[in-house]
């Protein structure tokens, strides 16, 4: 469970999670772009490509790599494309439990804007 916890441990890694928990498969650029927009608490939209840039050069080098490593995401190089993998479903239902636990805030506010249909 050690890995787990860990990768529910940057508020990015589970904004990438509850991304893909409701998406499925995603653009690395496209995941960026929701997460910076959840940062700034603002509409997708909105955010400027550099705020996109800082939060790509962020999941690729450091959270998309931890998550691979740890089978619960699936990254395409090629395609620059993000997919749950075989260890995504015990994850999700981890950060479903204890998200709300863990960062009440950071998960209504994604819950809320998957539930108002942005991209």
């Amino acid at each position: 469970m050690d890995h787990v916890f860990e990768a529910l441990g940057h508020p990015r890694r589970r904004y990438l999670l509850y991304t893909l928990e409701t998406d499925g498969s995603r653009t690395l650029w496209g995941i960026s772009k929701r997460i910076a927009a959840w940062e700034g608490e603002i509409p997708e939209d909105s955010v400027s490509a550099e705020a996109t840039e800082r939060v790509y050069v962020s999941l690729y080098h450091n959270h998309v790599p931890k998550l691979a490593n740890d089978g619960i995401v699936a990254f395409s190089e090629a395609e620059e494309t993000i997919e749950p993998a075989s260890n995504a479903e015990a994850v999700l239902a981890v950060l479903d439990t204890i998200g709300g636990y863990e960062d009440s805030k950071q998960e209504d506010h994604a819950r809320e804007k998957h539930g108002e249909g942005l991209s």
